[in-house]
């Protein structure tokens, strides 16, 4: 990012160099901020230097989006960020790329990052000489040759779990509540419907806060105060994912968003560990059946696709 320029500032760069006028481009990086989950009356004015380094990658994903491009590249985009923040990046722009259906390619050494993120995989080896060009589920079961096998590693039937999204298992109804409401009345709500917990909402059905029902009983009112540190999972992350952020927050369950960080429900430990225990069974389970040889045909990439 340029360090003497706002946020709204480096997002506008390419409209404005594309001649666009300023409520178009206004409106354009108020969209982009929504749509990286950065609010765009606290982001928007801010510098840089003011920005964790999540928040900068997720401005530079917004950047990149400006001008509506009908591809967009990008070279080790995570590599310079810790694990957590990798990944929740990750599910970020998976999410955006579902809602926006452009095509990305990206170039990564993480195969983990690869399977996770993308519909088509092309494996290179020294030389740049393409080796395999498949989805990643083909790629896992059937490596075109050893160089691929060595790629992969050990352990491809447990890579397998990055395949599976927080979508495929069933999700837990919650009571919902909303700032300003009265506390006594979402507590009865609770009550009624024998749930330990309420999850408030704000205008825009977006979770920010996760309430016990001794909570609730120790206040008047609903707050609007956002809790930093909820256990949130989007619903095209892996389970792998979801996992480790029920683990890291010591809540056994987690609450899973859609499009524009939308609440869709709750999931918990018990859920995810059952659909990983079937999905190792059926990777164990195709790892010994007979396989036949790689048949060399060339796929075509789908406007959708991400490699």
């Amino acid at each position: 990012m340029f360090p003497h320029l706002t946020v709204a500032a480096n997002i506008a760069i390419v409209p404005k160099m594309l001649g666009w006028d300023k409520r178009r481009i206004s409106d354009r990086v108020d969209e982009l901020l929504e749509l990286v989950s950065l609010d765009p009356a606290d982001y928007r004015d801010r510098y840089p230097k003011e920005l964790s380094g999540g928040q900068q990658q997720r401005v530079g994903v917004a950047r990149a989006l400006a001008a509506d491009p009908p591809v967009l590249l990008m070279d080790e985009p995570f590599g310079a960020v810790d694990p957590i923040t990798r990944q929740r990046l990750q599910d970020e722009l998976i999410r955006i790329q579902e809602e926006l259906q452009t095509t990305i390619v990206i170039v990564t050494h993480d195969f983990d990052e690869a399977v996770k993120l993308g519909d088509w995989i092309v494996v290179f080896s020294d030389g740049a000489h393409i080796v395999q060009y498949d989805t990643p589920e083909r790629i896992l079961a059937e490596p075109a040759n050893e160089f691929v096998e060595n790629f992969i590693g050990s352990g491809a039937g447990l890579k397998q779990l990055t395949l599976r999204r927080v979508s495929d298992v069933e999700l837990a109804d919650a009571v919902l509540a909303h700032p300003g409401e009265i506390a006594s009345e979402v507590h009865a709500r609770a009550v009624a419907a024998k749930h330990n917990h309420v999850v408030i909402v704000d205008d825009r059905d977006r979770p920010i806060q996760w309430l016990s029902r001794r909570q609730l009983s120790r206040l008047e009112s609903i707050g609007a105060e956002r809790d930093n540190h909820l256990p949130v999972v989007g619903s095209r992350a892996t389970l792998n994912d979801a996992l480790d952020t029920m683990l890291v927050s010591s809540a056994g369950a987690a609450l899973v968003t859609g499009k524009r960080d939308r609440f869709l429900g709750v999931t918990d430990v018990e859920t995810v560990m059952d659909a990983i225990t079937s999905a190792r069974a059926s990777a164990a389970a195709s790892a010994a059946a007979p396989t036949g040889t790689n048949s060399g045909e060339i796929a075509i990439i789908e406007e959708t696709a991400t490699s």
